[in-house]
C-alpha cells in the first residue's frame, strides 16, 4: 500500500539543469554534455560529490571543478557551474505534487549544494519566494548538503522513509536519473524516471490510482 511520495527537486519539480548546461556549452564552444560527463566521472568521490555532500566549500569546489574540467580539455570554474543550477518550476508538477498531498505523505530527497538561496538554490529573491511556496507543501525536505550524504547512496532514501515513519516498500521516488533511482527501487520502492513530464504523470497516476 503507498504511504508516501518522494520527489527529486531539480530535473522534476523544476525544468532539468542539463537543459542550462547544454545552453552553456553551446555559447562557450563546448562539447555537447561535457558538464555531464565530468560530474559523472569517479561519482562518489569527484568534486561534485564532495560539495554535494558538504567535504569541501564553494572556493574548493570552484577550483577543484576547474582543475577537472580542464584534465577533460575545457576549463570551467565550479562557480560557473553552480550558477546554472537553479530551474524553472514546472506548474504542472507542482500541482499533480498537491494532488498527491492530498491523499498521501510528500517529501523531496534533494541533492544539493549549499550554495544560492534555499533547498533550491535559487539565483534571486523571487525565485527564493516561489520554490519556498513549493517547499512549503513537503512534509519533509532531505537535503544531501545538510546531512552530509546523497543519492544515489542508499542511507538518504532509508532516512527519509525513517523520518515518515514509512517501509520503503510503501514509497514511491520520482527521479531524473537512473542511477538515483535504482538503489531506491532495491529498498523496495516503486520507482518512476522523470523524463517527459506527462509521461511521468501518467505513470504516477497509474500507480497511485490519482487522476491528475
Amino acid at each position: 500500500m503507498i504511504q508516501a511520495i518522494l520527489w527529486d527537486f531539480g530535473g522534476v519539480l523544476t525544468t532539468s539543469p542539463f537543459e542550462a548546461f547544454n545552453k552553456f556549452e553551446r555559447a562557450n564552444d563546448v562539447p555537447a554534455d561535457f558538464i555531464r560527463t565530468i560530474n559523472a566521472t569517479d561519482p562518489e568521490t569527484n568534486a561534485w560529490a564532495q560539495f554535494e555532500s558538504s567535504q569541501i566549500t564553494l572556493e574548493e569546489f570552484d577550483e577543484k571543478f576547474a582543475e577537472e574540467s580542464a584534465a577533460a580539455g575545457h576549463r570551467i570554474g565550479g562557480k560557473q557551474v553552480i550558477e546554472l543550477l537553479s530551474g524553472n518550476l514546472r506548474p504542472k508538477m507542482v500541482s499533480v505534487l498537491k494532488t498527491c498531498k492530498a491523499r498521501f505523505r510528500v517529501a523531496c530527497i534533494t541533492n544539493n549544494v549549499k550554495s544560492g538561496l534555499g533547498p533550491g538554490m535559487a539565483r534571486n529573491q523571487e525565485r527564493v519566494s516561489e520554490v519556498a511556496r513549493v517547499m512549503a507543501l513537503f512534509d519533509l525536505v532531505v537535503e544531501s548538503s545538510v546531512e552530509g550524504i546523497r543519492k544515489p547512496d542508499p542511507r538518504i532514501y532509508q532516512l527519509t522513509c525513517d523520518r515518515l515513519g514509512i517501509d520503503p516498500n510503501n514509497a514511491v521516488f520520482l527521479d531524473d536519473l537512473g542511477t538515483n533511482l535504482k538503489p531506491a527501487r532495491a529498498l523496495g520502492m516503486q520507482t518512476i524516471k522523470v523524463i517527459d513530464e506527462d509521461d511521468a504523470i501518467a505513470q504516477l497516476a497509474e500507480v497511485t490510482g490519482l487522476t491528475f
